[in-house]
């Protein structure tokens, strides 16, 4: 089944997309778009449309609606996110059908920005990363939020974004198995997990996500958003720096203005490191937010 886009596939389940269309995934790479509410879907699937990804699946409800220019593009999948294990039972799933396939990972609300995106598709910057021998990329993700709360209650603009230009650091990962952390991983964090941490889970803190990896047979991502291979969980190879990547992402500021214990307390999250975002790779790299590696 060809997947070059131009018209419609939708799919009532995960079983029936991988009966019907799981051994025709293409060259890839593949982006997995899970749909959590219906903020912003739209935009994030012709983003990452744009970026390159062939095909682009989006997971969702069945009830969830989509322009018709972008349900045109995309591999609609009914999908419930209700369980805490969907989204790695999806990604294992379509994992297993093609080992070796470069596959992406997001949210609603959240888009990809890597090294010179804005000339280069994803496919070429994947192809010098397979090239270094590497198997995952690591992303940060960085939070979003709206500048006018007033305006914009939910936290979600994407006409008047706002992130945070510092604040970020890392953590030697532990190792439970021995006494040394582990090796070439790092613990990220920041952004507005770090300035309202009281209203986030110390599990849900950190900020890094392997969101671009190969397929793999048995491959697992786990709860924490890292997979049970390590090598796949480094920033790094041991010889140099490799390329990183950042997920813009509303996710956290949604969901801090949506529960009702840190919502009343928060009139803007604007503070004195909070820039507008420019939607372009140049000022993330700028900030250290990404890292273009030996790809020039």
């Amino acid at each position: 089944m060809e997947y070059s886009g131009g018209h419609s596939r939708h799919y009532t389940g995960l079983g029936d997309f991988l009966r019907r269309a799981g051994s025709g995934l293409g060259p890839g790479p593949v982006a997995l778009v899970f749909c959590e509410d219906e903020t912003e879907i739209d935009t994030t699937l012709r983003h990452h449309l744009h970026c390159g990804f062939r095909p682009v699946l989006a997971f969702a409800p069945a009830h969830f609606s989509l322009a018709r220019d972008v349900a045109a593009r995309v591999h609609r999948i009914d999908y419930s996110l209700a369980s805490g294990t969907a989204v790695p039972n999806a990604i294992a799933a379509v994992s297993n059908v093609r080992p070796g396939l470069w596959m992406y990972y997001c949210y609603n609300a959240e888009y990809l920005f890597y090294p010179f995106c804005e000339t280069r598709t994803v496919a070429e910057m994947l192809a010098f990363h397979t090239e270094e021998r590497r198997d995952a990329m690591l992303t940060y993700v960085v939070d979003l939020y709206a500048g006018d709360l007033t305006r914009c209650p939910d936290a979600v603009s994407l006409d008047d974004a706002f992130l945070d230009r510092s604040g970020y650091y890392a953590q030697a990962r532990p190792d439970p198995t021995r006494k040394s952390p582990k090796e070439r991983q790092l613990d990220f964090f920041g952004g507005l997990r770090w300035r309202y941490e009281e209203h986030v889970p110390a599990t849900r803190r950190r900020i890094d996500r392997i969101a671009l990896f190969r397929a793999k047979t048995g491959l697992r991502l786990r709860d924490d958003h890292t997979f049970d291979d390590e090598e796949y969980n480094t920033y790094a190879c041991p010889w140099h720096n490799n390329l990183t990547a950042a997920l813009m992402s509303f996710r956290t500021a949604k969901a801090l203005k949506r529960n009702p214990g840190s919502t009343g307390g928060i009139r803007s999250f604007r503070w004195r490191n909070s820039v507008p975002f420019e939607w372009r790779s140049r000022q993330l790299m700028d900030l250290g937010l990404m890292e273009p590696g030996q790809w020039f």
